[in-house]
């Protein structure tokens, strides 16, 4: 398989304090990776790290074959790559329609309008609240907005940063399912970063848990379930 992301030997720092230490990881086109770990491992800065804000210190990420470790983020997000934040992070002010055209990146119009009909399809509740401000919205809804707005650039890769933060079960799924759904019929590349490691394993094609800063363990996202130190370490007794 083609890696569409490779990270070698990556470090990052916050002032003094060292929140990666040498990770490599790849990510091979048209998978779904999920990255776990406990609170403060370093799973968020990696993504950040990802998109050059902390800007590496050591190691190398390419991108499609590229070297991109030194390029300004809005650079490297032009290449194709698309976040979904921690947090959510929509514009609450604005509107859902005016959210998710602030995703399209100055797209064509029939692009965008494709990118549209396929995240509305994708999640009908935003397709219902088209003209109500973000803020408004359910902390589902938002989510589902955040992860629409990243879709509409239309990106091979997509990044996502804790999709079920304070969610309901059944929100969850939804966003899970959803994110199957994409990856099966239109192939994106998916790199998730999630605590919820059961639904983020059972989802994923392969999986690295960080601890630390460090990767110390890698497989199939079904590998890395029956592994008996996960499981006790992240999944709450089995599940």
């Amino acid at each position: 398989m083609t890696a569409l992301l490779r990270l070698a030997g990556v470090t990052a720092f916050y002032g003094a304090i060292q929140a990666l230490k040498g990770v490599d990881l790849e990510v091979n086109e048209g998978e779904i990776v999920t990255l776990i770990g406990a609170n403060g491992a370093g799973k968020s800065t990696l993504m950040m790290t990802i998109c050059g804000t902390p800007r590496a210190r050591n190691g190398r990420i390419e991108y499609d074959g590229q070297d991109i470790t030194a390029l300004p983020t809005h650079t490297i997000m032009r290449r194709g790559l698309a976040q979904s934040p921690e947090g959510r992070r929509v514009f609450p002010r604005m509107t859902v329609h005016e959210n998710l055209l602030m995703g399209a990146h100055g797209s064509a119009s029939s692009a965008s309008g494709a990118a549209m009909a396929q995240v509305l399809a994708l999640f009908p509740r935003l397709g219902e609240r088209l003209g109500q401000r973000g803020g408004t919205l359910s902390g589902g809804e938002q989510q589902m907005l955040a992860i629409g707005r990243a879709l509409m650039s239309r990106p091979r890769l997509l990044l996502l940063d804790e999709p079920s933060l304070g969610l309901a079960p059944l929100v969850v799924r939804q966003i899970f399912g959803a994110i199957r759904e994409l990856n099966r019929s239109t192939g994106l590349t998916v790199l998730l970063v999630e605590q919820n490691a059961y639904q983020a394993l059972r989802l994923a094609h392969r999986g690295y848990v960080l601890v630390n800063g460090a990767i110390t363990m890698s497989g199939s996202g079904a590998e890395l379930l029956a592994r008996p130190e996960i499981r006790a370490a992240y999944l709450e007794g089995g599940h």
